[in-house]
């Protein structure tokens, strides 16, 4: 039981891991004794993200656009040609669009789509042999796919494409698990609430107090709040739970 909650020795990658909720994982995977890969389109800020990171540990940059085909079959390549196997893979980027209806475009509506689901499913399948080779059945391989709770609720906001497709995201999540599970992979997906981002910088801004007065437990989360979930999930403790949908969100989404 001592070990139940350790990742220490696993190998991880997580796109979008150089903000946002994506660093808190990163961070937090890190401090507890994981090799970190973290990738997004900018160079630049994979390279900051590593080095401040590699001060309590080992994160690597590995740039790529997730967005495209293309940049996903070359951000697996680059794994590949690194590493043999890959224990916990977190599809953490994503882009939003808020726009009223009338305003919102084909363009837009497919780019949201394309960076906040397709890249899921497609990542997932590039690297599905690294996955299977570090897959065992006391050790299962983790996918851990990051929602949101404006996928489990109507939003206020017009976000029409970024609540549809965090939606997708929990079912493809869903379809993902059972299929996956008896290569030893397990699927599950985080929905958080209201955490402090560059994606939500905004909307706290202008709406903070209105939101946190939605929150049973009367904050926005914290960083802790999302390295713990996907710990757990990256962990044993976490070995037998797939295909969940987990919000981490104070509370709220009981209460909309």
């Amino acid at each position: 039981m001592k070990n139940l909650f350790s990742i220490e020795g696993k190998v991880a990658l997580i796109t979008g891991g150089s903000r946002g909720i994506g660093l808190m994982i990163a961070r937090g995977f890190v401090e507890n004794g994981a090799k970190v890969y973290v990738a997004s389109r900018k160079q630049q800020a994979c390279d900051e993200t590593a080095a401040e990171l590699s001060k309590v540990g080992t994160c690597i940059a590995l740039a790529g656009d997730v967005g495209t085909d293309a940049g996903t079959k070359a951000l697996a390549a680059a794994l590949a040609a690194r590493e043999p196997k890959l224990d916990i893979l977190v599809n953490n980027a994503g882009t939003n669009w808020g726009m009223p209806l009338a305003e919102t475009t084909d363009e837009a509506f497919q780019k949201v789509l394309a960076t906040n689901v397709k890249s899921v499913f497609n990542l997932t399948r590039e690297l599905l042999p690294l996955l299977q080779k570090a897959a065992s059945a006391a050790d299962p391989a983790r996918v851990i796919n990051i929602g949101s709770i404006d996928g489990l609720h109507v939003p206020a906001l017009e976000t029409y494409a970024y609540s549809t497709s965090k939606a997708a995201v929990h079912h493809l999540t869903r379809v993902l698990a059972r299929q996956l599970a008896t290569l030893n992979i397990t699927v599950n997906a985080v929905a958080p609430g209201p955490f402090q981002s560059k994606m939500m910088k905004e909307t706290l801004e202008r709406f903070g107090s209105i939101i946190v007065a939605q929150v049973p437990r009367g904050r926005i989360g914290e960083p802790e709040d999302m390295a713990g979930i996907a710990i757990y999930l990256a962990s044993r403790a976490g070995a037998y739970v797939t295909g969940a949908v987990i919000p981490v969100d104070g509370g709220m989404s009981t209460c909309l």
